[in-house]
């Protein structure tokens, strides 16, 4: 069974489209427009093993929020669809996930219950061309979409870009272990039968 998905999403603030394949060889293809973004895109999907590629147009003149976040709840999107009725998956991931000084939490349940408890202060306003505050942004959306529960936090660190290079590859790291397949399991990892409300 392929796991993968493919969706377009149009805004009068976007255009985005978006392929995932969440058994892949961790290729990142196109641009969000946003270097620093991208650069943490193709971290996830490298160390997550998920093949991900995407066009974007937004409305970056404006500012990045609309992008950002945008972005954010379609590829959210298509890891829900990419991911199916979560059969055979081990459900749970954690990364401790070190990046030079810093240090970064990271655990995840495929639950289809979306929250984001995000605790990783940067110190700093700008990542790039990026403003800090949107990698939270990002991820509120990408939970929301995906339906899963995630948990960041920040143990040891203070420069910002090893700070969110830790967030993006743990989490590549613990949803590739979430999604990943258990032989042993026939439905869905969960004692109601069912992932979600």
């Amino acid at each position: 069974m392929a796991r993968k998905a493919s969706l377009t999403r149009r805004t009068e603030e976007t255009n985005i489209s978006v392929s995932l394949d969440l058994d892949g060889r961790g290729v990142f293809e196109g641009t969000s427009g946003l270097g620093f973004l991208d650069h943490m895109l193709r971290l996830w999907a490298a160390h997550g093993l998920f093949d991900l590629a995407l066009t974007v147009q937004g409305d970056l003149e404006v500012d990045a929020h609309h992008t950002v976040e945008d972005l954010g709840l379609c590829l959210g999107r298509a890891w829900k669809q990419a991911l199916g009725e979560g059969r055979g998956i081990r459900r749970y991931g954690q990364a401790l996930l070190p990046m030079d000084e810093a240090l970064v939490l990271v655990a995840v349940d495929l639950s289809g219950r979306p929250f984001l408890a995000y605790d990783v202060p940067v110190g700093v306003p700008r990542l790039g061309a990026l403003d800090a505050e949107l990698v939270p942004e990002f991820l509120r959306a990408f939970v929301r979409e995906a339906g899963l529960t995630l948990h960041l936090r920040k143990l040891a660190g203070e420069n910002g870009h090893h700070l969110v290079e830790a967030v993006f590859k743990g989490l590549g790291q613990a949803l590739r272990q979430a999604a990943s397949l258990d032989p042993r399991l026939e439905g869905v990892p969960s004692t109601k039968g069912t992932l979600g409300w």
